[in-house]
């Protein structure tokens, strides 16, 4: 992301952790990066289209603090978990920002389609490599995109639509983030043991 996108995208989410999603209006969040509104709509056309780049961001922190330090663990229950308690550490952190972000990603707007389909990626291959225990990385140094159609590609989608779900029900006030854990630590349980060769 270049400078001045990058800039836009730090005000937004500024304003977005003061004051939720009603706080990024984009003419406030001209003004505070100190751009031109011309020049922020060129590069986000939405308030959504800029809280999705938003939880790029977020995310490819997120990715960034797994490769440095996976979680570890003796099985892969204990590794997925440590990477879903990293996910709510850094997700989760600063509560209007995540709330903010969660309301964009639900707006259903289908131009964002292809850049969520990306960010469930993102979690997924994080998940692949929590259950393999070891970080996989592609030519670039990026982490390395798994194969759906295995066992862990398979686990990862199921775990990610588990947690997708928590997530949208933790922001609508339903549970809080302890009570989101205890129940992606049980629907891993079963996922993983359900999935494992023989049962």
């Amino acid at each position: 992301m270049e400078e001045r996108s990058r800039r836009i995208v730090e005000t937004a989410i500024e304003l977005a952790e003061k004051g939720g999603f009603e706080a990024v209006r984009l003419r406030d969040v001209a003004a505070d990066a100190q751009v031109a509104l011309g020049t922020l709509y060129r590069r986000f056309r939405s308030k959504e289209d800029l809280l999705v780049a938003a939880l790029e961001f977020e995310v490819e922190n997120l990715e960034q603090a797994f490769s440095a330090r996976p979680p570890t663990g003796s099985s892969e229950l204990e590794r997925v978990m440590g990477f879903f308690e990293l996910a709510v550490r850094g997700l989760l952190r600063r509560r209007n920002l995540a709330r903010a972000l969660l309301k964009a990603v639900s707006s259903g707007d289908p131009e964002l389609t292809q850049r969520m389909a990306a960010h469930h990626a993102h979690i997924e291959r994080m998940i692949v490599m929590a259950v393999r225990g070891e970080v996989t990385r592609n030519g670039k140094g990026g982490l390395l995109d798994p194969d759906p159609g295995t066992r862990e590609g398979r686990v990862a989608e199921t775990l990610n639509h588990v947690w997708y779900a928590l997530l949208m029900g933790w922001a609508g006030g339903v549970h809080g983030q302890a009570t989101m854990l205890e129940k992606m630590r049980v629907s891993a349980e079963m996922v993983l043991r359900g999935s494992s060769p023989g049962l």
